[in-house]
C-alpha cells in the first residue's frame, strides 16, 4: 500500500543559508525502486522530486538521507537521489558484514557517509525487516574506517547506555538517533540520557536533534524541550538537527515547517542555530563551503 507523501509549510523563519536536514528519506519512485522487504507501515510516496520541493519549502540547502527498513541493504533508490543532487544531498545505507569491499568504495563513492544499525524494535517487539542490528558494526568497523563511514544508530538510551563502551571503542564515529530515544518521564537527568549527554560533550560522539518520535501522539513537544536544552547546553558543537519527513508510523502527521520553526526557537541564539545547522553538518557529511547553493 502507497500514500501520498505530506507537503510542508514554509517556516517561519527563515533557516541559515547553507542548512541541513540531516535525516529524511526518500522512496520510490516505485516503478523503479519497489521495496524488497515486507514494510510494517504504508509506504509514502516520496520519491526524489517530492524530496527536492520539500527542501526547496523548508529553505534547506543540504539534506542527508536515511535509508528505509524497507529497502533493506539495497540503497539504489537514495543512491539515484544523490546522483540527482550530488552537492546538495548525502545518505546513510544498511547493510550487514557479507557487503564486499567493492560495494562499499561505490557506495561511498556515490555520496553514502555512512552505515545505520538498528535495535528498536516494532510495536510488536520484532525487529524491523530489513534492519541490521549492533552486532553487525563490530564485524564492519574496520572497513567503515578505511573508507571514511560513520555509524548511524539507532536504539533506546538503556539501549546505548549498554552498548557504547564497546562501540565506541571500534573507533567509527557514531551518530546517534532521534536525540537517543530517552523516556521523557525522567527528564534531562535520567542516568541513560544524562551518560549518553556526557560522552557528547567529550566529543565522542553526534546526535541528531529529531524530535517528532519522542513526542506523544506526534505533537505534544514541550515535554522533549529539557531534553534538547540539555543537549544544547552541553554539547552544540555535536548535534545536527532533521526533520524526519516523510514521518512513517507517525500520527498526526508533522509538518517539517513547524518543526523547524521549534528548532530555531528553542536554541534561539543565531550562531548556534548556525553551528547546528549549517558548520556541524558540514563537518560529519562531508559537504563543502561551495556546495551551500
Amino acid at each position: 500500500m502507497t500514500i501520498p507523501a505530506p507537503l510542508a509549510s514554509a517556516p517561519s523563519r527563515a533557516l541559515p543559508p547553507g542548512a541541513c536536514d540531516a535525516h529524511s528519506h526518500v522512496f520510490g519512485p516505485f516503478d523503479r525502486f519497489p521495496p524488497i522487504e515486507r514494510s510494517v507501515y504504508a509506504l509514502p510516496e516520496a520519491a526524489p522530486e517530492i524530496h527536492f520541493a520539500v527542501r526547496n519549502t523548508l529553505g534547506v540547502a543540504r539534506g542527508v538521507l536515511t535509508q528505509p527498513a524497507p529497502y533493506a541493504n539495497d540503497p539504489n533508490a537514495m543512491l539515484a537521489a544523490i546522483a540527482g543532487a550530488p552537492r546538495a544531498l548525502r545518505g546513510v545505507a544498511v547493510t550487514d558484514a557479507s557487503v564486499d569491499d567493492s560495494t562499499l568504495e561505490r557506495w561511498r563513492t556515490g555520496g553514502i557517509v555512512g552505515l545505520r544499525f538498528t535495535e528498536m524494535r516494532t510495536p510488536s517487539g520484532e525487529r524491523y525487516p530489513g534492519s541490521v542490528g549492533f552486532a553487525a558494526l563490530e564485524a564492519l568497523a574496520p572497513r567503515m574506517r578505511e573508507i571514511g563511514m560513520h555509524a548511524q544508530l539507532w536504539a533506546s538510551a538503556s539501549q546505548l547506555a549498554e552498548h557504547l563502551p564497546a562501540l565506541l571503542r571500534l573507533g567509527v564515529p557514531l551518530v546517534i538517533d532521534h536525540m537517543g530515544c530517552p523516556d521523557p518521564r525522567q527528564g534531562p537527568d535520567g542516568p541513560a540520557f544524562a551518560g549518553i549527554v556526557d560522552l557528547l560533550a567529550d566529543g565522542a560522539l553526534w546526535m541528531k536533534l529529531v524530535i517528532c518520535r519522542l513526542s506523544a501522539g506526534g505533537s505534544d513537544y514541550a515535554r522533549i524541550r529539557p531534553l534538547h536544552d540539555r543537549l544544547v547546553e552541553r554539547a552544540p558543537h555535536r548535534l545536527v538537527w532533521g526533520s524526519d519527513w516523510p514521518y512513517v508510523r507517525i500520527q498526526p502527521t508533522p509538518d517539517a515547517g513547524y518543526l523547524a520553526d521549534v528548532a530555531q526557537d528553542w536554541v534561539q541564539d543565531d550562531e548556534l542555530i548556525r553551528r547546528i545547522l549549517v558548520a556541524n553538518p558540514a563537518k560529519l557529511y562531508d559537504f563543502n563551503e561551495e556546495e551551500k547553493a
